[in-house]
């Protein structure tokens, strides 16, 4: 990895780490929306969004148009697409942790039952003995 993407996804987390930012987002990936349109569901001020929007802006995950008076915003897929890369590496590593919880709680009795060979039930369903 190099310091430009390791710098690209700190921001990027950096970014998401706040619960309106995400919030933002996810109304986003909906479709393009000005900053009237993204304030609706917060009691803040058009101003707070608009430092919302910014930092989502630096970090990449959002671009901002100019439609005559409109300025709406959209997704950039490019830092999204970073983040799920990344995380993705990690996919084989959260299996095996849950793995190992449904095993862990599923008590002593469980871990300890035998499992039955399904290979020699076969084989005496076919009349070999």
């Amino acid at each position: 990895m190099t310091v430009t993407t390791a710098d690209r996804l700190s921001s990027t987390f950096a970014a998401l780490g706040d619960p309106t930012r995400r919030a933002i987002v996810e109304r986003l990936a909906e479709g393009e929306a000005t900053v009237n349109e993204l304030a609706e569901p917060f009691a803040m001020s058009l101003q707070a969004v608009s430092k919302h929007l910014k930092v989502l802006e630096k970090a990449g995950l959002v671009v901002r148009t100019r439609s005559a008076q409109r300025r709406p915003a959209r997704l950039a897929a490019g830092a999204l697409g970073e983040a799920g890369r990344w995380l993705e590496g990690y996919q084989a590593f959260f299996e095996e942790s849950y793995e190992r919880l449904e095993e862990h709680l599923a008590g002593p009795e469980e871990r300890s039952r035998p499992t039955p060979d399904r290979s020699k039930s076969n084989e005496r369903g076919r009349g070999t003995p």
